[in-house]
């Protein structure tokens, strides 16, 4: 009987291991040690309330946030200073404006239209200290103020962490630039594609390849509470789930199934992971548990079933299925029951997934030989289109539910000249569409909830 082949060797794994440890990457948390923030008070005028913010998300939409950020000093400071403001500017609402170090010049700034600024500093070599401190210009006030010390390796994760804190107490809810997207990075002719398990930067910084390409890989997605990632691989020629530890580097398939296994997502909780797997000439839905393997069946209609996603309390489960004679959105509890079909636009409906906030679900229509990503409520209604292409596919939310990324591929001509295959993030109103730079032609992204 043969042996199958890891996904990676035992020293690669060891590597990745080193690599993806919450202390030397993540920086973690200040429980960790990695990443410690330390309050800065106020040496202008008294602070304003905690939670308070200034404009709420529509209003930014519809005139964005001027903003000062000077520099936060040379070298390191100003590599800081143009993560901050790219991850803000990212956002199409704030407009960047610049500004000087020390206590903001508020008279100058309003004529400017400045709403806040920041002021910031940044100091070491191998441990780093980072100040950071945002105002109200209007006012005087300072809004926040902290110190961040880590290692100098984590400064990106610094400044993202910045942005998160002014992003939400200019705005009111979180930010999403301390995460990633997980991804299949793609190199070769457009008919032999090599397809290899990939992880970066939400910004495309910090990009690191985890498998070899020796196999097909597919459909990679987050654990929502650990970083762990499942995704399809053909290994050994046997298409399987399989988990990836990104801590220990450690690789198993996901149960044992008679035909393929594929599409699997986490349940909200992180504990099970809900997959397809082939039937005689359909597929039905699983759940399989994490700790246990144990796995159990759901759907059993003879048809089609595939890309479940849960919902973020786990209680439901939309999914692609063609019982109806073609493919569909159709929603059902979380144990298989009370199955019901939400989306009756114009043409086939796949790649469903929910939001974090649980009041939309993102999906790709195939229309006219057109494909269209859009979103709808949970009950099929609200359907809007945000944005289409030749392809347009595989949608997935940051973790506050305002951006989708997904994959957009051209035309390919004669011997597949042309060809392109790249990420893009587009703003749950549908604009602000943005394409996300990488190494290699890229597909399949999949959004990694805020680091802890």
């Amino acid at each position: 009987m043969p042996v199958d082949k890891p996904l990676l060797t035992d020293d690669q794994a060891q590597s990745l291991s080193t690599l993806f440890s919450r202390r030397s990457l993540l920086g973690a948390s200040i429980a960790a040690g990695g990443l410690l923030a330390t309050p800065l008070s106020a040496f202008a005028q008294a602070a304003n309330a905690p939670g308070e913010a200034e404009i709420t998300v529509d209003q930014a939409r519809t005139a964005p946030i001027p903003i000062s950020i000077p520099s936060f000093g040379p070298g390191l400071g100003e590599q800081i200073t143009s993560v901050v403001s790219a991850d803000l500017e990212s956002t199409g609402l704030f407009t960047i404006l610049p500004g000087t170090s020390g206590t903001p010049d508020f008279p100058s700034l309003k004529a400017q239209g400045a709403r806040a600024a920041v002021t910031g500093s940044a100091a070491g070599s191998s441990s780093t200290r980072v100040e950071m401190r945002l105002w109200n210009v209007l006012t005087g006030e300072q809004i926040q103020g902290t110190a961040y010390t880590a290692s100098a390796a984590n400064w990106r994760r610094i400044a993202h962490t910045i942005a998160d804190v002014i992003y939400e107490r200019m705005l009111g809810e979180k930010g999403y630039f301390d995460t990633r997207l997980a991804y299949i990075a793609r190199t070769g002719p457009r008919h032999h594609q090599i397809t290899r398990l990939a992880v970066m930067d939400q910004d495309g910084a910090n990009n690191h390849i985890l498998t070899s390409g020796q196999w097909l890989t597919l459909t990679p997605r987050f654990n929502p509470v650990r970083d762990q990632i499942a995704f399809m691989s053909y290994a050994n020629n046997r298409p399987r789930v399989y988990t990836f530890d990104l801590g220990s580097g450690s690789q198993r398939m996901l149960g044992e199934f008679d035909g393929i296994s594929f599409a699997p997502r986490f349940s909200p909780n992180g504990s099970q992971v809900v997959l397809s797997a082939t039937r005689g000439g359909g597929s039905d839905i699983f759940v399989v548990d994490l700790g246990s393997g144990a796995k159990r069946q759901i759907t059993n209609s003879g048809a089609i079933d595939t890309s479940p996603c849960f919902s973020p309390d786990g209680s439901q489960i939309v999914f692609n299925s063609d019982r109806g004679g073609s493919p569909q959105l159709y929603m059902m509890s979380a144990s298989g029951g009370g199955v019901r079909r939400i989306s009756y636009g114009h043409g086939t409906y796949g790649s469903p997934v929910w939001s974090p906030r649980g009041d939309q679900i993102a999906f790709t229509r195939l229309s006219g030989g057109r494909f269209s990503l859009g979103v709808m409520g949970p009950d099929g209604t609200g359907e809007r289109i945000l944005t289409e292409g030749f392809t347009v596919e595989s949608p997935t939310f940051c973790p506050n539910g305002r951006v989708i990324a997904f994959c957009r591929q051209s035309a390919a001509g004669a011997g597949g000249a042309g060809f392109s295959s790249g990420i893009g993030t587009i703003d749950i109103t549908g604009f602000h569409e943005r394409p996300i730079r990488t190494e290699t032609g890229a597909s399949d992204p999949a959004w990694s909830p805020l680091q802890g």
